[in-house]
């Protein structure tokens, strides 16, 4: 039975991303600088405009570059960058048909503990440390998928009762509770680039007064 996921908050996008874990992994791909549910919206739209009821990473993989980036430019466009994006998928459904016969699932299906998975999802073409956690602490929590020490490999992610990612997506009110803390994040993160600005910044330097010519001493007779 696929898991209930609201992270796109549109019926037939979040029903694929449940039962696709390609779909999954294409929309954490794609969750930045945009609003979290236009990006895990993109793989329904990436699949509908396909022609297809799910992705397939063989044929994504197989696909004339600047003709997947079209499709991806469509309006509405499946990502604000949508040929950067359209790039990226495509190296991402390439490697995962060279290492893994393009079996999305086979990233995760037999990992050998949290540490390992990680090390898996740090590999794939556009997974950074921190989307490597989020997307594994998402597996954990929503997906069931949960190899031992898998919250200790997610870091702080993988934290039980926390709104701070994709991971922690149940609905509308969570959504809102993981936005006001990336918010909160993005402030605090300002205001220490500011402070910090501050204390390197060098004083200015003083203009040094004006000589005051001295008076000619008057000559004795």
């Amino acid at each position: 039975m696929s898991p209930e996921i609201h992270l796109a908050q549109h019926p037939e996008a979040d029903e694929l991303l449940g039962r696709s874990p390609l779909a999954a992994l294409v929309g954490m791909l794609l969750d930045q600088q945009v609003p979290m549910e236009w990006a895990f919206s993109g793989p329904y739209t990436i699949a509908t405009r396909m022609g297809h009821d799910d992705l397939d990473a063989h044929e994504i993989a197989a696909r004339d570059p600047e003709e997947f980036a079209a499709l991806l430019s469509e309006k509405p466009a499946v990502h604000r960058y949508p040929g950067s994006m359209a790039k990226r998928i495509q190296q991402l459904c390439q490697f995962l048909v060279d290492e893994y016969g393009g079996d999305a699932e086979a990233v995760w299906r037999d990992a050998d503990g949290g540490a390992e998975l990680l090390a898996r999802l740090e590999a794939l073409p556009g997974f950074g440390r921190q989307k490597a956690q989020i997307f594994l602490a998402l597996l954990g929590k929503r997906y069931g998928v949960r190899p031992d020490g898998w919250r200790e490999a997610a870091g702080a992610y993988g934290e039980q009762d926390c709104y701070r990612s994709a991971a922690d997506i149940t609905g509308p009110e969570s959504l809102a509770k993981v936005r006001a803390h990336k918010q909160e994040m993005k402030a605090a993160a300002k205001a220490a680039k500011t402070t910090q600005a501050t204390k390197t910044a060098k004083p200015a330097k003083t203009a040094k007064p004006a000589r005051v010519a001295k008076p000619a001493q008057k000559k004795g007779n």
